[in-house]
């Protein structure tokens, strides 16, 4: 399970520097796993986890290997979406090209011109950082109301699934007709379930990115809001791990852009890691809150469903003081769990497989 991010945001307000900075600091970050750019417009990065540096060293010391195992982080997929302009619901700018890449991701991160740069010219219809936020909401609203308009009334002898999935669809143009996004809908059971094939962009989880200038990265700009500095993030690129920590310190914040955004798309979408630790590869795999061991399992391989036959679970701090599975044996600090074991965030886990 990957986690994917869109960009999203009016023209020159730094999404594609943001974008491009995010991608090439990671190619520092984990130099033997480099970032894959499938699309001119996509890139995967690995999610930034210092547990997998010390699983490796305790694996190289537990069974005297020559060198350290691979490491594998999670990945994060990055869309850079091409910048809106208003109207663009009514075909203006590059019009409804942008949607499709949308509806693809998991969520959806807007990015907001909050630096002073007089150099880089604002999009006709941009004046402030909140009516900018409003354009881009009114747009993707505007995308959502045309999605429902080609939606046809079932008939008289429609099935109760139509019937669930036409409720939400009036509910949802009542909201949307409103200014207001889907996600605010309370929605039954039912009506969630049958709503899904809509793809709705408004019933996306969404954060938002306020690209600052330097000075302005300490400051908070309300919940759900990331400060973040794009030309900073690309200076960071240029520099090792070490350097990069330095610089942070010396800008009064602890974590880096990316490290910022990761951690609210994992928030926002309800996900969690676990851990495998051994000879072959140390790996984090996300997975969503609330996944069961078995269903966990096939996250790794799909046959490990059928074959599950339990899971050996120690959390993370255990295995390191133990100094890995043996230790971690031998003090009683791993237990095993069935199929049904709700798994949890930072646990390293060893599944046992039938043939």
């Amino acid at each position: 399970m990957s986690l994917s991010i869109g960009i999203v945001g009016l023209a020159n307000v730094g999404k594609s520097t943001l974008f491009n900075a995010l991608l090439k600091k990671q190619t520092a970050f984990v130099a033997n796993y480099p970032f894959a750019t499938i699309e001119p417009n996509i890139g995967v990065v690995p999610v930034p986890d210092s547990r997998l540096a010390k699983l490796a060293e305790i694996e190289k010391a537990e069974h005297r290997m020559a060198s350290l195992p691979p490491q594998i982080p999670a990945t994060v997929s990055f869309v850079d979406i091409a910048g809106l302009v208003k109207g663009a619901a009514e075909g203006e700018g590059l019009g409804n090209k942008f949607l499709s890449h949308i509806r693809e991701c998991d969520a959806i991160v807007q990015v907001v011109r909050y630096f002073k740069d007089t150099n880089v010219i604002r999009e006709k219809s941009s004046t402030d950082a909140k009516s900018d936020f409003e354009v881009v909401n009114t747009e993707l609203i505007l995308a959502d109301l045309q999605t429902l308009e080609k939606q046809q009334e079932p008939k008289r002898n429609a099935t109760k699934e139509e019937g669930y999935r036409w409720s939400a669809i009036l509910k949802f143009k009542t909201v949307l007709n409103a200014g207001k996004l889907a996600s605010s809908v309370q929605l039954t059971e039912e009506e969630a379930r049958e709503a899904k094939s809509l793809q709705l962009l408004t019933m996306k989880p969404m954060f938002t990115i306020a690209n600052v200038d330097e000075e302005d990265l300490s400051q908070n700009f309300g919940d759900d809001i990331i400060p973040v500095c794009a030309k900073t993030e690309s200076e960071l690129s240029e520099l090792s791990e070490s350097e990069q920590k330095d610089y942070l310190k010396e800008l009064g914040v602890e974590e880096s852009g990316l490290e910022k955004v990761i951690k609210e798309g994992y928030q926002i979408l309800n996900l969690i890691s676990f851990l495998t630790a051994g000879e072959k590869e140390v790996r984090a795999w996300t997975i969503t809150k609330g996944m069961t061991a078995v269903e966990a399992a096939g996250v790794i391989h799909t046959d490990f469903i059928k074959n599950f036959i339990k899971a050996e679970v120690v959390p993370y701090q255990d295995f390191v003081a133990n100094n890995g599975w043996k230790g971690s044996r031998e003090n009683g600090k791993t237990r095993f769990e069935g199929r049904d074991y709700i798994m949890k965030d930072r646990e390293v886990v060893e599944f046992k497989i039938g043939t």
